[in-house]
């Protein structure tokens, strides 16, 4: 499902974020990033939606060479990869319908199939009553819930999450992170980005740490393994 060889991120700047790193990740896995900050976490998982490219190595996503394909193929890509940000990123003055459709709308599918998809994973993140709801009108459990409804309305392979319950406490991050559950259960790849030692410590997925831009430890079912 998504392949990293000999990749190395270094930025104009002169900061190497990623050294050497080759790594497989399979279909259906559930997978934490974990790390100090600074580490590489952001930069790995910008380079596998091609927000960043790498300095050197191949990424493969869904078997396709991504360091390869042209710049105005991109969009392409993003479509079998949901992001889902700490920070939501909604529009404010879009309703929760209008946020998650618009990652649609760009596609020029037919309306009525983008309203009855819309409000498929609107139903599927329990925010059905919500449609019409604007960002400021939400709690922060449930703008990220309609973040997440955006990112799999395209219904990706993949889902990516940068960090997804920091601006969250504790029983809502449960609830965000009970969903991402059900979602890889339903087949799909799920790699996230956190600093949440007591979720990677109870859910038991596979655990890949970077130190330095580069990969310290993957386990299988690992624990966060750093002190708060």
């Amino acid at each position: 499902m998504i392949e990293l060889q000999d990749v190395t991120k270094v930025y104009p700047n002169g900061v190497k974020a990623l050294h050497n790193v080759s790594v497989k990740i399979e279909k259906s896995q559930f997978v934490y990033l974990v790390g100090p900050s600074g580490a590489g976490k952001s930069t790995f998982i910008k380079l596998m939606y091609r927000e960043e490219k790498p300095t050197s190595g191949n990424i493969y996503i869904n078997g396709q060479n991504i360091t390869r394909i042209k710049n105005r193929h991109t969009p392409y890509l993003r479509r079998s990869v949901g992001v889902v940000f700490q920070d939501y990123k909604l529009l404010p003055r879009l309703t929760s319908f209008e946020n998650v459709a618009f990652a649609l709308e760009v596609t020029e599918r037919p309306s009525r199939e983008i309203k009855k998809r819309v409000m498929e994973v609107l139903d599927l993140v329990n925010l059905k009553h919500k449609a019409r709801s604007y960002p400021h009108e939400l709690s922060g459990g449930e703008q990220q819930r309609v973040a997440i409804a955006r990112a799999l309305v395209n219904q990706p392979n993949i889902l990516i999450a940068d960090e997804p319950t920091g601006n969250l406490d504790p029983d809502t991050s449960w609830e965000i992170m009970q969903l991402f559950e059900r979602i890889n259960m339903n087949g799909t790849t799920v790699i996230m980005a956190t600093h949440d030692k007591e979720i990677v410590n109870a859910m038991k997925k596979r655990v890949i740490a970077i130190e330095g831009g580069r990969i310290v430890r993957d386990e299988l079912r690992g624990d966060y393994g750093y002190e708060d």
